[in-house]
């Protein structure tokens, strides 16, 4: 099963969060990202998300496994968007269950902060005031 993806179009929370009930669960924590509208001090109008799909999807799956090795988890996911997104979007979910809270946030921080270093994936912004730049995300 894959716990992580990319996505081209919005997605729901509900599924994710579903897909993650465990009776054995006493915690759940998650993170989204969303595109906000200003970025080192200059206006955003939008991003637009660039994956090299099967590298992303094969390294953001080995973040998720060492997330499992490292901390006490019961189960985690995580999705990244790719393509054109407005301010407010999500861009990324990330969801983590366990049976007791500390476990649940330190895998959840884990895996956004993996994911952001290490999955090839690019953000291009487009600026208020014209032109775009490329920015690792």
């Amino acid at each position: 099963m894959s716990r992580f993806s990319l996505s081209p179009k919005p997605f729901g929370i509900a599924p994710l969060r579903h897909a993650l009930d465990d009776g054995r669960a006493g915690a759940f924590a998650a993170f989204e990202g969303r595109v906000r509208n200003h970025n080192e001090g200059r206006a955003v109008d939008g991003l637009h998300y660039e994956a090299y799909a099967a590298l992303a999807e094969a390294e953001g799956e080995r973040v998720l496994a060492e997330a499992f090795e490292r901390f006490d988890i019961l189960d985690a996911r995580c999705v990244h968007r790719t393509g054109d997104l407005a301010i407010g979007e999500l861009a990324v979910w990330v969801g983590v269950t366990a049976a007791h809270r500390d476990a649940a946030f330190a895998a959840c921080r884990y895996v956004i902060d993996e994911v952001k270093a290490r999955v090839p994936i690019w953000k291009r912004e487009r600026y208020a005031e014209g032109g775009e730049d490329w920015q690792h995300p």
